[in-house]
């Protein structure tokens, strides 16, 4: 991908990392938690609102190259409604992460790894009366990949922008062989070969389907990275799923239209 996408990701990211406060005059719980996952440790920040327990919990699946904090405003958000959350960084996810691992060990499968040990982490937790994926992007791909795989410890899943055309990105990497290189560039970023050969190992359309719950899906009708036609043959999989098109959005919802996916997404998970 060119130079440009990448930072227009990156500023992307600084607007949600500069813009969570929503949730800052509230009561609550906080507690940085670290899970064993697929390469070491994921590190986690558990919020709780001060309220009536058990709570709903959502777990925040940041994208490629991200980290924690470009979700941190959704996830204040959500806690002044009254959901607790967990926001983390995938092993070897992204840029400033603070859980083991490097991008060049990283794929979604991994990630997937991650997803499964915080499920299992929380699943028996008396705190929460259900569990909610959020996810964006690569975030959003692993979080409905991981909900087809176990739909019983999941309640509901909300996706923002999912890649499901990694996939295909991966298969235009590969040499006439089928093979991949050790490593390869991807938005500017140094991957490796597990990264690409896991990817395309399966078919992402073949899994979710597997999910029977409530599926939300926003996608912007200008993102120039995943094109919304990946997210609408999503809803001919699903068993019960809708997609929210968000009008002159890219990769990533900015301004009103991001105030607006927060309040759609939280009366989605009120809902259930």
């Amino acid at each position: 991908m060119k130079r440009w996408i990448f930072f227009a990701l990156i500023g992307v990211w600084l607007a949600g990392a500069l813009t969570g406060a929503e949730a800052a005059d509230m009561k609550i719980e906080k507690n940085e938690l670290l899970i064993q996952g697929s390469l070491g440790n994921i590190y986690g920040e558990l919020a709780i609102p001060e309220a009536e327990g058990p709570l709903p919990l959502v777990i925040l699946c940041h994208g490629f190259g991200g980290n924690l904090q470009g979700n941190q405003d959704y996830a204040d958000y959500f806690l002044s409604q009254g959901l607790a959350t967990f926001n983390f960084d995938f092993c070897g996810g992204g840029f400033g992460s603070r859980s083991d691992g490097t991008m060049l060990e990283m794929s979604v499968l991994t990630e997937a790894r991650d997803l499964n040990a915080i499920l299992d982490h929380f699943s028996e937790d008396a705190r929460f009366s259900k569990i909610f994926l959020w996810g964006s992007s690569q975030g959003g791909f692993v979080s409905a990949y991981t909900a087809a795989q176990r739909p019983q410890d999941v309640d509901a899943v909300v996706l923002e922008f999912p890649a499901f055309v990694l996939q295909d990105d991966a298969r235009a990497r590969a040499a006439e062989d089928g093979s991949f290189p050790e490593t390869s560039k991807l938005m500017t970023v140094t991957i490796g070969r597990i990264y690409s050969e896991d990817a395309v190992s399966f078919d992402i359309y073949d899994v979710i389907g597997a999910y029977t719950g409530d599926v939300l899906i926003l996608h912007g009708d200008r993102d120039s990275i995943v094109p919304l036609k990946y997210s609408q043959r999503a809803l001919d999989v699903y068993a019960s799923a809708e997609l929210i098109v968000m009008p002159g959005q890219n990769h990533g919802f900015m301004g009103a239209a991001r105030q607006e996916a927060k309040e759609r997404e939280v009366a989605f998970f009120l809902a259930h």
